[in-house]
């Protein structure tokens, strides 16, 4: 290292010495025929030597610039067109440090385009020689060809303690200041991916560092994303930084820029407001043909991120739609879930989507087949083609049950339940004794549950929704421990339901709230009508819904239990008023219960705004909800 320091200084000196003294015949040197820039250096040679004795001889360096041996060498670099040429072009001329760096490029990139075996081209003797000469002579080579060798050795898997390596990795290091904020990025781009050792590390937080004080300097739109992408997850503050640039240059983000910088923010859960509505207006600006991956990414960063965009979003479906049979069944997965993550249901593009699966059944790998028919459960969405669509995943599912992987095949159970196509053989499944207990032992962690949770769903739609099923169905001291921790911090629309009711009702003896239903489902409010539709007090009569009957006394003849629930926001698919599956499926399963359910949604709530009007309006949906019931 002391030894490199001192080459370095000795190097500047001798620059700094000839940039002075003889700026003239410096800058005219490559204009000299060759004997007279060989003369020229024979002088420059003289004057070095005579007023600074100590200072090496510069005059191949200089000269190696305009000779016509290294014009010729670097000419057949370019036009080099295989690794033999490559190779053969160090073993007959003499190369100098960056030009051996430029044939290292080259070489890897054939070493990886053609898939050639790295560790012949590594034993020849002559790659072994541009590495010898890269080392030797690391000081001269150019700052673009040091960072795009140091990525070509890490394309062909060099070891990470490969001396030439670890020099390259130094040099960079020494020059890190020195490098264009355009290198540092081409740096940043590969190098995160390949830093394991200590020291790499160290290099990489010192890009991370110079990167973060030279941040103004940015100036393109594709730097932006490749920094943000690469660098952004290891530094929130330069992401910070990263955001504001992006804001800046969204004007000139081309699609595929929008995608990495909303895939950006999506795998960094960061919901930049901002940024993302300057995005979502240039991208709809730009009118140009998008590739199906950009549609498909972008669908998935926005509903990661819950930014609700309804331009967008009619703009990505309409544009999938005619590509649909040119899919594959990756994308169609991956389209189905990215738009159930936004709640958005587009009917002709899933449609589409179904009967693609329905003809491409055989080619669809069966967790392809569970991640669609999650999607369609979550938007509780039923093609038309239903009867033909799911007999064709039952023929193809009920084969591979045995050895699907538990938290999966909870899962698909569970969506099967919500669309209302699970049968016996995959009930048994997943309620059987010894298979719950593999999920459900252990470590309490959120994830089991809402596994627990989800089985809790499984048995009452086994219970009130498939009549020919004879078990086996979850104990009863199971239900009673996983239901008890299904209650939630209330919201406002929840809290403001329970009060108004029990203003309504006028005792809050006649009215219960909170209710945790065996069923897995928590009511907002419980009432009990007699025959002359006047509230009973609940407390006096059994609960078969609930883990626990406090009351002894059967209901009267003609009498109804309500149950009031309030849907929020959440709950609903976007920019409609249909339920989401899980919420529908709540909503069958208290129906079933013998339940009459009251809907109480936001956007009803939201417009009463006294108290009186409030209760005026529960009375109202309770009214309704006995009168349908008698039309039934």
């Amino acid at each position: 290292m002391a030894a490199r320091l001192i080459q370095r200084c000795t190097r500047h000196l001798s620059a700094s010495f000839l940039t002075v003294s003889t700026p003239a015949i410096v800058l005219t040197a490559c204009r000299w025929t060759p004997t007279e820039l060989y003369q020229s250096s024979t002088l420059l040679a003289g004057i070095h030597t005579s007023v600074h004795h100590h200072v090496p001889d510069l005059t191949p360096a200089t000269e190696h610039i305009c000779q016509p041996e290294h014009i010729k060498v670097d000419e057949l670099i370019e036009s080099a067109l295989n690794t033999e040429e490559l190779l053969q072009i160090s073993s007959e001329h003499t190369v100098t440090g960056n030009q051996a760096a430029a044939l290292l490029i080259r070489l890897c990139r054939h070493i990886v385009e053609q898939k050639l075996d790295t560790q012949d081209v590594l034993r020849d003797s002559r790659f072994q020689h541009l590495l010898n000469a890269v080392d030797g002579q690391i000081s001269s080579v150019w700052n673009g060809n040091l960072v795009s060798l140091l990525r070509s050795l890490f394309a062909i898997k060099l070891d990470a303690h490969n001396r030439v390596l670890r020099s390259v990795e130094n040099e960079i290091h020494w020059r890190l200041k020195r490098l264009s904020l355009k290198n540092l990025a081409s740096l940043a781009g590969y190098y995160t991916s390949y830093a394991q050792t200590d020291g790499q590390k160290v290099l990489l937080s010192d890009i991370i560092k110079n990167v973060e004080l030279r941040w103004t300097e940015i100036t393109d739109a594709k730097t932006v994303t490749t920094l943000m992408t690469k660098l952004g997850p290891l530094s929130s503050a330069l992401m910070g930084r990263l955001e504001d640039k992006g804001l800046e240059l969204a004007e000139f983000f081309t699609p595929d820029d929008t995608r990495k910088v909303a895939l950006a923010l999506a795998m960094q859960n960061r919901r930049t407001i901002p940024l993302l509505r300057a995005l979502s207006y240039h991208f709809m600006q730009k009118h140009c043909d998008l590739k199906t991956g950009v549609l498909i990414d972008m669908a998935f960063a926005y509903g990661k991120l819950n930014f609700q965009q309804t331009q967008v979003f009619q703009r990505l479906a309409a544009e999938l739609l005619p590509r649909v049979p040119e899919l594959s069944p990756m994308d169609v997965m991956r389209c189905t879930k990215s738009f159930a993550y936004l709640k958005w249901l587009n009917l002709p593009l899933f449609e589409a989507l179904a009967q693609y699966v329905l003809e491409h059944c055989e080619n669809t790998t069966e967790m392809q087949l569970c991640n669609i028919i999650m999607a369609f459960a979550r938007l509780n969405y039923q093609p038309t083609i239903g009867e033909a669509f799911y007999a064709k995943i039952h023929e193809k599912l009920s084969s591979a049950l045995v050895e699907m992987e538990p938290f999966l095949l909870v899962d698909l159970v569970w969506s099967l339940c919500i669309l209302q196509q699970v049968n016996h053989l995959y009930l048994s499944q997943v309620l059987d004794h010894h298979f719950f207990q593999r999920i459900t032992e252990g470590i309490q962690t959120q994830k089991s549950e809402n596994y627990k949770l989800k089985l809790v769903h499984i048995n009452a739609t086994a219970q009130l929704e498939c009549s020919d099923y004879n078990g086996p169905y979850l104990p009863t001291h199971c239900l009673d421990s996983w239901i008890s921790g299904t209650r939630k911090n209330l919201s406002p629309l929840s809290s403001g339901v329970r009060e108004m009711l029990q203003t309504a009702v006028g005792d809050q003896t006649k009215c219960r709230c909170g209710v945790n239903t065996t069923y897995g489902w928590v009511i907002d409010g419980e009432v009990v009508l007699d025959s002359e539709n006047k509230p009973l007090v609940v407390q006096e009569y059994t609960s078969p819904h609930g883990p626990q009957s406090e009351g002894s006394k059967p209901l009267p003849f003609g009498a109804k239990r309500l149950a009031f629930v309030a849907r929020e926001f959440p709950n609903y698919n976007s920019r409609s008023r249909d339920l989401l599956g899980r919420f529908a499926m709540a909503r069958r399963h208290l129906l079933a219960a013998g339940f009459l359910v009251v809907d109480v949604p936001y956007y009803d709530w939201l417009e009463l705004k006294s108290d009186w009007q409030k209760v005026a309006y529960l009375k109202d949906k309770m009214g309704k909800a006995i009168a349908e019931d008698m039309v039934q």
